[in-house]
């Protein structure tokens, strides 16, 4: 029997200068478990049922076989890559494409965009137009993304800054509790040319937020833009009970021209580190990584190697640093960071009731945390250096996003009944999946396979308003024929939740039929 103590007391051997990758030792793990388990099968034949040791063994087995089957129990991890851009745009007009940018030729497609812009051009006329109507870098990206099957699905815009949320279609009943807003710091506090503009959302329950900053500039400044973006964590607020500040989000993402420069060294050896790509010999003097070692808000945020040279500042149209009078010294100016909430953070002591019953609350949310963690990993981070229509190239960081989804089911199914046509009136059905807070403004759209954004509908049916049936689990909504595009084709039907401010359902894709009466008068081909 002393195999089977033996077995019982080995210990895995792990060398100390092991640089093996996870998956190798993950698969080194399971092929050690393995040999043990024919080890023990080998011995186990032998054992006396009267015997300690068989006890011993069955004891082991069954707490195995506990173990085993917790972990079976529990939701699958899923991954989702994600694809952040900052850009400080220098008032230009957009390039003619943005394939490059994006890397569409890639054939790891992401499952979202995150794209924050800096110096939009906000002239007042054209900022006034662009409000009413799309600016030209939304319709840029909308029209490059949405073939591919991408949504614009929110978006904000305070004069220059411009941050946009792209995602997959089929991920978009499960993205809520959207809500943007913005923080100027500019003429203290009164222009908004500086300060920051968020977007925050639950994705498959996980909730979200992302800071697109453009910071005060020059090199002397390094500690006022600490300050500017500790007061726009302290200002932007949303209404949520658990997640009411940026850094209560599960991941925060801060992007931006955070404006840090090169401090100490002189133009030469700065540009001699670039031509030789010792990149590495210019972090210790970047403004950003001396900061961080003060400031204990920085050392929550992440950031990869700046394996890239510095994206500040070029001449136009060009791959030269800036060679006019001033001659600013590069700088990396450009970055993205993130921030995974910790399950440890610190609480105050509950004073008062209410206080209790929201420490009940936090403490349910960390529960609910740990049973579905999430884990952020960097797999790319470097400038675009084939643009050239500003002073500051465009960055990139495309991440992935290990975690177990909260949720599978949509709020709502859609769908369309029967055959759909310009000839005839027609019926939507939906049925409420979950419970969730519908409202009278709740409305149905009929949008065309590869639309833009949430408003790209070609009509809409409010739901309440335009009912005609119902029982407790099936709703029908009509639609007139009028509202019916005579032309036809490829369609979807989406159910947009007023309170929560998204799309909740989704329809499968059908056909819309061309109207018989207008090809008969000639109206259609």
């Amino acid at each position: 029997m002393e195999e089977i103590a033996d077995l019982f007391n080995a210990k895995t051997r792990v060398r100390a200068d092991s640089v093996a990758s996870t998956s190798t030792q993950s698969t080194s793990s399971r092929l050690h478990v393995r040999q043990r388990l024919a080890m023990l099968m080998t011995c186990v034949d032998d054992l006396n049922p009267d015997d300690k040791l068989h006890t011993q063994v069955a004891k082991m087995l069954d707490w195995a076989f506990l173990v085993c089957g917790e972990r079976a129990g529990r939701p699958k991890k899923d991954h989702f890559r994600l694809y952040v851009v900052t850009w400080n745009v220098g008032t230009s007009e957009p390039p003619d494409d943005v394939n490059s940018l994006l890397q569409l030729s890639s054939p790891k497609k992401p499952d979202l965009y995150v794209i924050g812009l800096q110096e939009v051009k906000a002239a007042p006329l054209k900022f006034v137009t662009d409000l009413a109507f799309e600016d030209s870098w939304s319709h840029l990206f909308m029209n490059t993304l949405a073939p591919l099957g991408f949504i614009k699905v929110s978006s904000i815009r305070m004069q220059g800054l411009l941050l946009l949320f792209f995602s997959k279609l089929e991920h978009v009943p499960f993205i809520r509790d959207i809500q943007v807003t913005y923080t100027r710091t500019g003429l203290y506090g009164y222009w908004g040319n500086k300060g920051g503009v968020s977007i925050r959302l639950s994705f498959y329950g996980h909730m979200l937020c992302f800071l697109n900053c453009h910071l005060t500039a020059h090199m002397n400044f390094a500690s006022q833009r600490v300050d500017e973006f500790e007061y726009i964590l302290d200002a932007q607020t949303f209404d949520a009970k658990n997640t009411p500040r940026i850094l209560d989000h599960k991941v925060a993402f801060w992007l931006g021209d955070l404006n840090f420069r090169i401090e100490d060294h002189g133009m030469h050896f700065i540009r001699n580190c670039i031509n030789s790509q010792h990149f590495s010999l210019l972090w210790s003097k970047d403004q950003l990584t001396l900061m961080k070692k003060k400031e204990a808000v920085l050392q929550e945020f992440e950031e990869g190697p700046l394996d890239f040279q510095p994206t500040y500042k070029f001449d136009l149209n060009s791959d030269n640093y800036d060679s006019s009078g001033k001659k600013r010294k590069p700088a990396w100016c450009d970055r993205i960071l993130w921030r995974v909430m910790s399950n440890s953070s610190p609480t105050e002591e509950p004073n008062e009731e209410g206080d209790r019953e929201d420490e009940l609350k936090k403490k349910l949310v960390e529960d609910q945390e740990e049973e579905f963690p999430l884990k952020v990993t960097q797999e790319y981070y470097t400038s675009k250096m084939e643009y050239g229509i500003s002073d500051h190239k465009p960055v990139v960081g495309i991440f992935r996003l290990e975690l177990k989804k909260m949720y599978e089911t949509p709020l709502v199914q859609v769908c369309a009944e029967g055959e759909w046509s310009a000839d005839y009136d027609a019926l939507i059905t939906y049925s409420p999946l979950q419970p969730f807070p519908s409202s009278a403004w709740d409305w149905i759209g009929l949008y065309k396979v590869g639309f833009k954004s949430v408003s790209d509908y070609i009509m809409y049916a409010w739901v309440k308003d335009d009912q005609v049936a119902f029982n407790d689990e099936l709703f029908q909504v009509y639609v007139n024929k009028d509202e019916i595009p005579v032309f036809g084709g490829e369609c979807v039907l989406c159910y947009y939740s007023s309170n929560l401010q998204c799309i909740v359902g989704i329809s499968e894709p059908f056909n819309v039929q061309k109207s018989r009466v207008a090809i008969e008068e000639g109206l259609v081909p």
